[in-house]
């Protein structure tokens, strides 16, 4: 990666809170899966909580299956300040909720968080670690990364390669590779340039990323937890319990 710079630690993030999480029956019937809750806390607040801690100051929620409950629930945060972004008209899918959203970030890179995202820090704070390691001049995009073969609540075929400047490689159709995104991320604006309009996948502008050698991985220290069915509920709140 690039060479010795002052970190830009975030000020603001987009939480994703959108999707409809039908993997989580029986769950999603009347509970959103942002607020699902694994060790008597909610999806969405263990995100929330942790950018607040990183100092960030205001968060863009996009919501729309089973959206009042959602609001109803962020509407006692004070930290970080909530601003919700409303796709109750239609799914505009990750890329494409992140592109309403942009007017309410600004000029400045961001953190995002997927709301069914869950880890352990290890020392230092993974946002922490995500800020101290983007370059804006390099990046567009700086991702979270997980070990595939060791990760809870996680059996896929792993999402990236990465080279050791840390420049990510999508995986191919048939092969496995091993890490996984986090669901965590450094964004910049400039990513957005030129995306399509309407419903997207962010993935279409991390492939275009990738093809200028602008998308970069950053390994998480930790450990994390994909809580995308009930059985991954079960199995985080067992990796939580065994935190010391």
């Amino acid at each position: 990666m690039a060479g010795p710079r002052d970190p830009m630690m975030p000020k603001t993030a987009i939480v994703l809170a959108a999707g409809l999480g039908t993997r989580m029956r029986p769950y999603n019937g009347h509970i959103p899966k942002p607020m699902v809750t694994v060790g008597g806390k909610s999806l969405i607040d263990y995100g929330l909580d942790r950018l607040a801690e990183a100092g960030v100051e205001r968060a863009v929620v996009n919501v729309h299956h089973l959206a009042n409950v959602v609001e109803r629930h962020l509407a006692a945060r004070q930290r970080p300040r909530i601003v919700i972004s409303d796709e109750r008209a239609g799914l505009l899918g990750t890329g494409g909720g992140i592109a309403k959203a942009l007017p309410e970030i600004g000029d400045a890179p961001f953190f995002l968080v997927n709301s069914d995202t869950l880890w352990l820090d290890g020392v230092k704070p993974n946002f922490a670690r995500l800020a101290d390691a983007f370059d804006v001049a390099a990046m567009d995009a700086l991702l979270l990364l997980a070990p595939s073969a060791d990760s809870i609540g996680y059996a896929g075929r792993g999402d990236y390669a990465m080279q050791p400047d840390g420049r990510l490689r999508r995986r191919a159709e048939q092969e496995v590779v091993p890490f996984v995104y986090a669901g965590a991320a450094i964004l910049s604006p400039a990513l957005f340039a030129d995306a399509p309009t309407g419903a997207f996948a962010l993935t279409r502008l991390f492939d275009r990323a990738g093809e200028n050698g602008r998308l970069f991985g950053l390994r998480l220290e930790g450990i994390w937890m994909h809580v995308g069915t009930p059985e991954a509920v079960a199995a985080a709140e067992a990796a939580l319990a065994r935190r010391p």
